[in-house]
């Protein structure tokens, strides 16, 4: 079979040739580079030579290469257009893949090599080899090592299971997401919704053979356009339909599935000796461990409740003012009002209506003129649009970024549209990682889950999305960005609760006053937003933040609780699991649910922030204070960008990554600027 994946490809920055690959090359790829890399691995294990850093750990970085630049290429179109064919792919090699990596960290005589080289004179090594070797190590020991045979055979099992039961998980998720699409017949019942909006919901519907209207859910529980309906039935209609994903005992119910990887979890977190799956999951993360979870972020649920309460008395003292002043009973307030009565509080406060915003963020504008104009200012890199490059979809774009002197940096794909073969969400992936050792500069892509417009419509977003659109890109600079030798070391392969820091210290940018005006600009006319609107936006920094910060960690610590259980310990019913969970962690309300529920938690049982989703408030803690010192140093400053890149941004995973971040700010992190933004006193907290 001719197979463009088997040699690095020809085209610039050696970008997978989509155009030429389906089905049968990916998978011949993947078997051909497992076959590949057990051969590779076969012939360090069998070396006479006595272990050293270059016959073991340096072999082991080139021995997946192959392995790996068919992976680095399949998973992006898994999650980004997922076909059937795809993703029964996914589901086949999941499993085989487990197994073959299993087969090779537990190998006992590999082990034997790394641990004679982790245990030796690491002294005449560069920091960053003498860092790799530690880290493979705790990797083999993690992965089962130094169980016995018995032990290694039943951790085999388990983790085949998983792995095909993660790739089941986000088929089934998908298909209900897209089931669960709530019909309207009737334009009245979508009131409020924006034309534009009201169109796609049209053109969805006749694309299903419908008359009317046609809502696609997406993957978090509040729904975007809960803050634009005026019809409270609607609003019901949508939220609950969201919140019943693979939980309603069809054949999409993900809920057994749940059920069964929170035991193999913790079935396998004991056989590695840990008590629990939090434990195992921490032990090579930069918390540590749980119980510095529980120190640290659990006391953060109580002030977050108490600014949540104080908000709900603010929005039931509004609908009870508008229902008395139309004539009409009053009616106690659901977590389907919330969004559309903070969007009226918002304009009541703040004089500012989303509605009158989003005509100032069109997608371009706040890409090009936003996002890469601070990264353009910040680092002095630059963005040439590439058409003559082809992604997995045609709605792909290509930018070819260089540095500030002329010479190539990467290469940056951006595919923003929502579809039905596409995962919901955000993120970042890497078809092309960095590394010296291979000579490679790195391809990274961005997705994003903005509705398509009709033919020639502007795509104008929320402020929400204008976020995520600078949080990801974060996640694009770190990949970018890095300046590694060794692979396993590149861009954003760094511990699971360091890789959101990077991420969302870049979210400082999209309100900074000299960011702001040069992306604000009216789609139609291209006049700039109006100063006094810039200043109220930048003034909402602090609004909803109980809601928000309720709502991610009642997600992040129900996540903790799930992968609290001991061995033989069960979750039984989910529901009453979740209610009681959310109970023990104080955040129990009728107002504010999850950011997730577990039958649609992706993060956790889709993909691999398993016992790790405290990650995102754990890394804020590092964010907000890294936002300070810029801010107290000049902000949007060259010399800040190239510390904080030179220091951390390049680094990977090449040394600790907490001796990165006190590279730059000097110190150990504080949590007070954390307390500050999200409205939470040292007293409080």
């Amino acid at each position: 079979m001719s197979n463009p994946l088997l040699t690095p490809s020809t085209l610039p920055y050696q970008l997978p040739d989509y155009a030429a690959l389906g089905v049968e090359q990916y998978r011949h790829a993947i078997t051909v580079g497992m076959q590949k890399n057990r051969d590779a691995v076969q012939a360090i294990i069998n070396n006479p030579e006595p272990p050293t850093f270059d016959n073991t750990i340096a072999a082991l970085e080139a021995a997946d290469r192959d392995l790996n630049r068919a992976l680095s290429a399949f998973y992006p179109v898994v999650t980004a257009h997922g076909t059937d064919e795809i993703r029964a792919l996914a589901a086949e090699v999941a499993p085989e893949l487990a197994a073959h990596s299993d087969a090779i960290w537990m190998d006992q005589a590999l082990f034997g090599r790394i641990a004679a080289v982790a245990s030796g004179d690491l002294s005449g090594l560069d920091a960053d080899a003498a860092h790799l070797t530690g880290r493979y190590l705790v990797h083999a020991r993690l992965a089962g090592a130094e169980l016995d045979d018995e032990g290694r055979s039943e951790l085999a099992a388990i983790n085949a299971r998983l792995a095909g039961m993660r790739q089941r998980f986000q088929e089934l998720l998908l298909k209900d997401t897209n089931d669960l699409a709530v019909h309207f017949t009737d334009a009245a019942e979508l009131d409020g919704l924006p034309a534009d909006q009201l169109d796609l919901c049209a053109d969805a519907a006749r694309g299903k053979g419908l008359d009317g209207y046609l809502v696609a859910l997406v993957n978090t529980t509040v729904h975007p356009y809960l803050s634009d309906l005026t019809v409270r039935e609607s609003r019901r209609r949508i939220y609950e339909a969201t919140a019943q994903r693979g939980h309603r005992g069809n054949e999409f119910d993900t809920t057994g599935l749940v059920v069964e990887m929170v035991a193999l979890r913790a079935q396998r977190a004991s056989l590695l000796g840990y008590p629990t799956h939090a434990h195992a999951r921490t032990a090579d993360q930069t918390v540590g461990n749980p119980e510095t979870i529980r120190e640290r972020i659990h006391p953060l649920a109580a002030p977050a409740l108490a600014n949540m309460y104080r908000e709900a008395e603010a929005l039931q003292e509004l609908i009870n003012a508008r229902q008395h002043a139309a004539g009409e009973a009053t009616f106690e307030l659901a977590p389907w009002d919330w969004p559309y009565y903070t969007e009226l509080l918002q304009q009541l406060r703040f004089d500012l209506d989303s509605a009158q915003v989003k005509p100032y963020l069109e997608m371009h504008r706040v890409i090009e003129d936003g996002v890469f104009f601070a990264a353009t200012q910040l680092y002095g890199i630059t963005f040439t649009s590439r058409n003559d490059l082809v992604g997995w979809h045609p709605d792909v774009l290509f930018y070819e970024v260089a540095n500030e002197d002329g010479s190539p940096l990467g290469l940056l794909l951006y595919d923003p549209f929502a579809r039905d073969t596409k995962q919901g969400g955000a993120w970042m992936n890497s078809p092309v990682h960095q590394s010296r050792l291979f000579g490679t500069l790195p391809v990274v892509s961005q997705n994003l889950n903005l509705p398509k417009p009709r033919e020639g419509a502007p795509v104008l977003l929320t402020l929400d999305e204008v976020n995520t659109a600078f949080h990801e890109f974060g996640h694009a600079l770190h990949g970018l960005f890095s300046n590694v030798y060794w692979p396993t070391q590149s861009g954003t392969a760094v511990p699971r609760d360091f890789v959101e820091f990077p991420s969302q210290v870049n979210e400082m940018w999209q309100s900074w006053p000299e960011v702001l005006a040069n992306y604000a600009r009216h789609h139609d006319t291209g006049e700039p937003m109006p100063a006094a609107m810039a200043d109220k936006v930048r003034a909402l920094g602090g609004f909803n933040q109980g809601f928000m910060t309720t709502e991610y960690l009642g997600a992040a610590l129900l996540d903790q609780e799930l992968h609290s259980l001991h061995a033989g310990e069960q979750v039984g019913d989910l529901d009453a699991f979740t209610a009681r969970a959310l109970e023990r962690v104080g955040l129990a309300n009728p107002y504010v649910g999850p950011r997730y529920r577990p039958s649609y938690f992706a993060h956790t049982f889709g993909n691999t922030y398993d016992g790790a989703y405290y990650s995102y408030i754990w890394s804020e803690i590092l964010d907000a204070d890294t936002v300070e010192w810029f801010r107290a140093n000049g902000g949007l400053d060259r010399e800040l960008g190239e510390t904080f890149r030179r220091e951390l941004l390049s680094r990977g995973d090449s040394r600790p990554p907490m001796d990165s971040f006190k590279a730059v700010v000097g110190r150990e992190p504080d949590i007070t600027p954390l307390l500050v933004r999200r409205g939470l006193t040292v007293a409080e907290a």
